[in-house]
């Protein structure tokens, strides 16, 4: 990577990478890992602390979609995974408005393709200071005609055995075998995290859950409490790889698939913006 930033504020540290995605590499209290830290000299996104969703969040079955009767196909860009997924900003750089010592404005802008024909700009400003974590994510429709738009931040938070989850939602949503939402179910069909519950184990979690309140609490073995709190995200997607060391709390403005589902995503108007932000506290139990 050819450009790292960084921020302080009193005991908090962050570092950007804007030419990996516009990612997170890393968000320290002294030196203390509070998002999972990027691997040295890495270059892929998926190693980063955190990235952006733009201009969708999560799956798109297959990459196929149709708007006002047009067909389109986006390029599949995870692996030999079937569907699209994450937007694409997450894979292409961003670039530095503005930084101060606690702040960074990043910027990128699609022209416009085949498989996504709207023009648009997005924007990250990240704002760090001595209790928290601020990231605000903005997408302007640049075009002529009304463009689908879905945001999201994807964080992963280090994982210890005594990690504990909390937070409220009204549903979940069962997951089929490729991973596209199949069957919604009351959000405690699956262990009621509205408790508190330990985030370890041996099984994948990769589920969505409808009417999240906005507030995810994290309390960590070491005394650390973590409180993520979003707007603009009516959903968190809770994805936890089996016996892993991290686990993912994804804020986001829709539902996987969303945009074959009817009224399913937001529509921008010509010039229109849309927003999302999260903010990640950091306390002492």
């Amino acid at each position: 990577m050819s450009e790292i930033l960084t921020l302080k504020a009193g005991a908090l540290g962050c570092a950007l990478a804007p030419d990996v995605g516009g990612s997170i590499l890393s968000f320290d209290r002294d030196g203390v890992a509070l998002l999972r830290r990027a691997p040295q000299d890495s270059t892929d996104p998926l190693d980063m602390a955190s990235f952006p969703l733009v201009p969708y969040a999560n799956r798109i079955a297959h990459g196929r979609f149709v708007v006002d009767g047009q067909s389109y196909q986006l390029p599949r860009n995870f692996g030999d995974h079937p569907h699209s997924i994450h937007g694409f900003g997450w894979q292409r750089p961003w670039h530095v408005l503005e930084q101060s010592d606690h702040e960074v404005r990043l910027e990128q802008t699609h022209d416009g393709d085949a498989g996504w024909p709207w023009p648009w700009r997005a924007q990250q400003h990240v704002r760090l200071n001595e209790d928290a974590l601020e990231v605000t994510l903005l997408v302007q429709n640049l075009g002529d005609t009304a463009m689908p738009c879905g945001l999201g931040f994807h964080p992963y938070f280090a994982l210890d055995a005594d990690t504990m989850l909390r937070f409220h939602a009204d549903t979940l949503w069962l997951s089929s075998p490729d991973m596209l939402p199949e069957r919604e179910v009351p959000a405690d069909a699956l262990g009621d995290w509205s408790q508190g519950a330990r985030v370890t184990g041996d099984r994948l979690i990769d589920n969505v859950h409808g009417g999240w309140d906005g507030v995810a609490v994290v309390d960590r073995g070491d005394g650390i409490r973590l409180t993520l709190t979003a707007q603009g995200a009516d959903w968190l997607h809770v994805f936890r790889p089996p016996d892993g060391d991290f686990f993912c709390l994804e804020p986001v403005s829709h539902m996987p698939d969303a945009i074959n589902r009817s009224g399913g995503m937001a529509t921008l108007a010509s010039g229109a913006t849309q927003s999302l932000s999260m903010m990640i506290g950091v306390r002492e139990i």
